[in-house]
This record gives C-alpha cells, structure tokens and sequence, in this order.
C-alpha cells in the first residue's frame, strides 16, 4: 500500500492513549478468560461472606437479605425477601445457561456419543445414589430426612476450576471427563429438585406452564430464531411454575432445551455473502473521497451487513451462551453465595458438628462421593461398557472423584428446599463448607501426588 492511500484512512491512526489503556486491559481481560477464574471468585465472595456472617456487620447482613422487593399491579402482587429472589429468580437464569451448556453437551460434545457418554454419565449416577444412601443411613426417620439430596450434586465451577491448576500435570481427557460428569450431575440434581423437593401442586398453574412450554416447542420448529420471544415467554413460564409449587428455577432449564441450536444461515451462505461484500469493498477503494464510517453510508452499511449475517451464522443457543455465561459466574453465582452462604461461628456448637445433618453432608460428599463415582466407573469399565478415556489412568479418575466431592452451589440450594428450620439450615451449610474444603484439598492433593511430573497428554 502507498503512503498516499495510508493517509486516506483515518481510523487506522494511532490514537496517544490506545497503547496506555492497553497496558491496563489486556491483562484483565486474559484474567477473567482464564478457566479457573470463577472459581477464585466464588472462593472470594464465600470468605467475604464468612467474615460478614462473624463481625459488627452480621446483623445488618442478615437484615439486608430479609428486605422485601415487592411487584404490584392492581391486584396482582409477587412479594419475595432478597434472599428469595435470589434462589428463585437468580438461580433460574443460572440453571438457563445450565441448560444451554448441557444441550450442546448432548448434540455435539461429550454426551452426544453414547460410546463417550456412558461413563460419564453411570459415575454421576452412582456419585449420586451412594451419598444420598449414607445420608438417609444416618437420617432416616428423623427431621433431617429431607436433606438426602444435599450430598448428590457437584459444584462445575469450583471442581473444574481446581482441577484446571493441575492442568499441566494431568491429561487433558480427564478434565473433559468431570466436566461431562459435572453436566450429568447437574441433570440429575434438576430432576430430583423437580421431582421430590415440590411441596404442594397448583395444577391450573401448572397445565398454564405446559402449554407456555408446548409455545415454546412451536417456536422452535417454526424457525424462529430470535432470542427475545423465547425469553418473553420464559418469563411467563418462570411464573406459572413458581405458582404451581415446582422450583421456577427449573424454567432456566426447560427454556434452554427450546432455544434453536442451529443459525439461520449456513457457513457456505456466509462464505457466498462475503465473497459478494468483498467486491463491493475492492470497488469502494477504488474511490479517491476518504473512507469513513461516520461520513461514508455506503460503508456503514456494509459492515452492519457483514455482522448482521456473520452473526445469523451463530444460533441463539450459542449467542446467549457466550453472552450469558460471564454473567452468571461474575455476577449471579457471588451473588447466591452471598446470599446463602453466610454462617454465624459462634453458634457452631460442638452438637451442631455432630449433628446427624452435618455428618450426612460431610460424608454423603467426601466419602459417598468417591466411592459411588469409583465404583461405577470400575463396574462400567469392568462389564465392557465403556473404557477409560485415552490418557487417564485410574490414579488420575480417583483423584476426580475426590473433586467430585465439592458440592457447594446446588448443595446449598438443594438445602434451602430441604429444610424449612434454621437450624437444620445451618447444620447443613456448616457440613456443606467442610465438605467441600476437605474433598477440595484432598483431590488436589491426590492429584499432584499421583500425577508425577508433567504429563504428554496435557500439553
């Protein structure tokens, strides 16, 4: 290019403060696309929430989260406290993104062969049942029963953020497992809080949910690819559900399921739009006027051209995945934990770390952890079913299961259904931070140990 034709693009000039806040974004930006950033986060938020819960603030923390929000219009009136439209409002735009990460799972990622997905999928069922067997062992017939499902789920973003320190020690595979077993897990948590955590059943609002639904599919299949109608009646669907007594949450995940997995356009179609657009700008080159967006239509108009229809490439699914997904880890998910995650010290008594709840977390996901998602994988593995994925070796799947183990987010959800009493609430979250601190620590451990020096597989 010549020097004349350089000095006709104003917008490729150096402006003097660029190269500054460079400097400054650029690490930022790589910060917060690293792997294990939300985990740090989330390990952040629950420390600042802890000292909240144990200094001069507590009661003001407390009274904050008990603050109604109120939404009226003429008779119509929706009334939560903070904490409540946190865990039903909040959590359900997390369990949409849930949903999202899970479709793709199932269409095009390591759930979408049944050869790769057995194994993944029988681990999470068997670290599902035995922590919810030695919970109801040391429950059964008493106030405690319900919580049988705390110990079942496994916190994606805490787990996988742990494992992925270690990353340049283990094989690669073995994160891709977790992270397929983290999804499965999830699945199974949202099915157990649809199935038994439901208390009483509204059926008109219920009926109302199934046909908001039944639009929903419509959409789908009539091609109709834009976001926001599908969000509309998400919505609507989050409410009927909330009055029908089932957790609205589980609206994230059904509205997920109903979003297009597939753009509007093709990658040849978008290849041939190119192709066209790049003669149109060959030929405004030619021109001698300066070339400038703000002052040159023609121009304007055939970048938005090209990003409308690169854009239609991409399918809504995959839109608000990537749009969504920083929100709910930088944004909704410290704000659950700092909504439920606070415990009073002073009141953990040594009867409260005895207690038959706080035993039953804290077993149900260290030890029912590992043992439920070894054994299963050894069985599968054992009976033909499924072998290991290549470069992990039993060492490396043990030291995973440990990981598993983590239970944090839905645990704590799941625990907020289960019980009604403070007090159980309290046991609850106290065996649920020790469970989750000790299985984070000893698979980290195991992990390092085990994997020896730097591994081929991960590089």
């Amino acid at each position: 290019m010549s020097k004349g034709r350089e000095g006709r693009f104003p917008q490729e000039r150096l402006y003097p403060l660029e190269p500054l806040f460079g400097r400054f974004l650029t690490p930022l930006e790589q910060f917060f696309r690293r792997a294990t950033t939300g985990g740090i986060v989330l390990i952040g938020v629950t420390l600042v929430t802890l000292l909240l819960s144990n200094s001069a603030l507590q009661a003001n923390y407390q009274h904050f989260w008990h603050q109604h929000l109120s939404l009226q219009l003429g008779q119509w009136r929706l009334d939560h406290d903070l904490q409540e439209w946190v865990n039903d409002a909040l959590m359900a735009v997390f369990f949409f993104v849930i949903g999202l990460e899970l479709k793709r799972e199932l269409l095009v990622g390591e759930l979408a062969r049944i050869s790769d997905a057995i194994l993944p999928i029988v681990a999470a069922l068997g670290g599902m049942l035995v922590p919810a067997l030695l919970f109801t062992a040391l429950n059964a017939g008493t106030v405690g029963a319900p919580g049988w499902g705390i110990p079942m789920a496994t916190d994606i973003a805490f787990a996988i953020g742990i494992l992925v320190l270690l990353a340049w020690r283990i094989p690669r595979n073995l994160l891709i497992f977790l992270t397929a077993l983290a999804i499965a897990d999830d699945l199974g948590a949202v099915l157990v809080i649809a199935i038994f955590y439901t208390a009483h059943i509204a059926w008109w609002a219920l009926a109302s949910a199934g046909g908001i639904f039944a639009l929903l599919l419509l959409l789908n299949q009539s091609g109709i690819r834009q976001p926001l109608p599908y969000l509309l009646l998400g919505i609507l669907l989050w409410y009927f559900l909330l009055v029908s007594g089932i957790h609205a949450s589980i609206a994230g995940i059904l509205v997920a399921m109903t979003l297009p997995a597939r753009g509007s356009i093709s990658p040849a179609q978008l290849r041939v739009t190119l192709r066209e657009r790049e003669k149109d700008l060959a030929r405004l080159l030619e021109q001698d006027a300066p070339l400038d967006p703000l002052v040159h239509p023609e121009l304007s108009h055939l970048a938005e051209e090209l990003r409308r229809t690169s854009r239609a490439m991409l399918s809504p699914q995959q839109r608000l995945e990537h749009t969504m997904g920083p929100w709910v880890t930088f944004v909704i998910l410290p704000i659950f934990a700092l909504a439920n995650a606070g415990v009073d010290f002073s009141q953990v008594s040594t009867a409260m770390l005895w207690s038959s709840v706080t035993l039953g977390v804290i077993l149900g996901l260290v030890l029912g952890k590992f043992v439920g998602i070894s054994l299963a994988s050894w069985l599968t593995v054992r009976m033909g079913l499924a072998q290991l994925p290549r470069g992990v070796a039993w060492r490396h799947l043990l030291g995973a299961a440990w990981l598993a183990g983590i239970g944090f987010t839905m645990s704590l959800f799941i625990s907020q259904l289960a019980f009604t009493q403070s007090e159980l609430r309290e046991e609850a979250k106290v065996g649920i931070l020790l469970a989750s601190l000790l299985a984070g620590i000893i698979g980290l451990l195991w992990l390092w140990l085990a994997s020896g020096e730097k591994t081929h597989a991960a590089c």
